[in-house]
């Protein structure tokens, strides 16, 4: 059945308050946790009533997740694109590592978000498991695919290697960024990434 104008603006509708929600829970778990959060406060924040957040969102865990699954997509999206990886992988390989870190310096909102993330997983783990299903398992499973097309790298576990990429990366920026290291433990961030690419690509030599 075709969707007639009216659907379409209903459905547009529907998307512009889920964004709007979506934001005005951003503002409350940064503000207060997730613990401290509330559906009323989010309706407050997002400026809607508290039956229209609940007419998106079930709960609050509900609320948390699509908004993880959503920063993730849009973060994942930035730094990979939409289409597979393809490319010599020496220059692939620097050009997501440069883009990695130039994100997760650029975007203080998403920082503080895995700052409360972290904070709260210790009360709440299966909000932690989120986080790995919709942010982490990702990249490492598109990082093992791509260096898993590669043969002459002649990687023996590309899953290993691609956990190898991004945590030598998120180390870097926690102990730099996060942690405010930059004077303790100085470091330009290309040769982070330089020496992950020679160590790669000195294994098929």
């Amino acid at each position: 059945m075709a969707r007639t104008k009216a659907d379409e603006v209903e459905r547009e509708s529907s998307v512009e308050k889920v964004e709007q929600i979506l934001q005005g829970a951003m503002q409350e778990f940064l503000k207060h946790g997730y613990a401290g959060t509330s559906m009323d406060k989010v309706a407050v924040a997002a400026g809607v009533s508290k039956a229209t957040v609940y007419s998106h969102f079930q709960d609050k865990e509900e609320l948390f997740k699509v908004l993880l699954e959503h920063l993730s997509r849009q973060k994942f999206n930035s730094i990979f694109g939409t289409e597979p990886l393809q490319g010599e992988p020496t220059v692939v390989l620097r050009q997501l590592g440069t883009k990695a870190l130039e994100h997760m310096v650029a975007d203080q909102e998403h920082r503080a978000l895995m700052r409360v993330l972290i904070g709260e997983s210790g009360r709440f783990p299966e909000l932690a498991q989120i986080c790995v299903r919709a942010m982490i398992k990702p990249v490492v499973e598109t990082l093992t695919q791509y260096v898993a097309s590669h043969p002459e790298l002649k990687i023996n576990d590309p899953e290993a290697v691609a956990r190898i990429l991004l945590g030598s990366l998120v180390h870097f920026h926690i102990v730099q960024d996060v942690l405010h290291g930059k004077e303790i433990l100085p470091m330009e961030s290309d040769r982070v990434i330089n020496t992950m690419i020679d160590l790669i690509v000195n294994n098929a030599k």
